[in-house]
């Protein structure tokens, strides 16, 4: 008898611990929050045109491209697909963007065709989205930084800027967009 006294007890609090586990479970899938809707501003077609800068990072010169950008199932983050020319090269993207709730950081990831591949961490702040990583060029440690100005719903100025260790930034490319019609 004291067995089973025992083992209803154990029955009895196995049940009243998944019960709480479930209770604490959210009600439905995850939902995407403010911090996620922030990124719709990127969502559509954009033509981009702009100009490198000579120096260090290369000889400078002209550029246009267009991005589309959609959102990846779920509303947590958008797909980009862009295509542009930088003087005589044609380069090919894909980018995702979305935001860590851990690291209270937005997230961009892109690969393309010259072979780079880039993770950079960002905030925004009133229309200002302000990106950085770092990597290394010619085995050597470079710092990143991409600010994108929301001029209107549908337009936006941005500026690319690196530097070689502890040194200053330099503006590499500056430019901007225009989200299509």
């Amino acid at each position: 008898m004291v067995k089973r006294g025992k083992m209803g007890l154990v029955v009895v609090m196995m049940m009243l611990w998944v019960v709480a586990g479930m209770a604490q479970q959210p009600a439905g899938p995850p939902q995407p929050g403010p911090e996620h809707k922030k990124l719709a501003y990127f969502a559509g077609k954009w033509t981009s045109e702009g100009e490198t800068k000579p120096g260090p990072f290369g000889p400078g010169g002209k550029f246009t491209f267009t991005e589309t950008c959609e959102w990846f199932t779920g509303g947590f983050a958008l797909v980009c697909h862009s295509e542009g020319k930088f003087g005589e090269a044609t380069v090919k993207g894909l980018s995702v963007m979305g935001y860590d709730p851990s690291e209270k950081t937005y997230t961009y990831f892109e690969t393309n065709t010259m072979g780079e591949n880039f993770f950079s961490r960002g905030n925004v702040e009133g229309d200002t989205w302000t990106w950085h990583n770092e990597g290394k060029m010619n085995d050597k440690p470079v710092r990143a930084r991409f600010t994108l100005k929301q001029v209107s719903a549908d337009s936006s100025t941005y500026k690319f800027e690196m530097a070689s260790g502890d040194a200053p930034f330099t503006l590499v490319m500056e430019g901007k967009q225009t989200r299509a019609k």
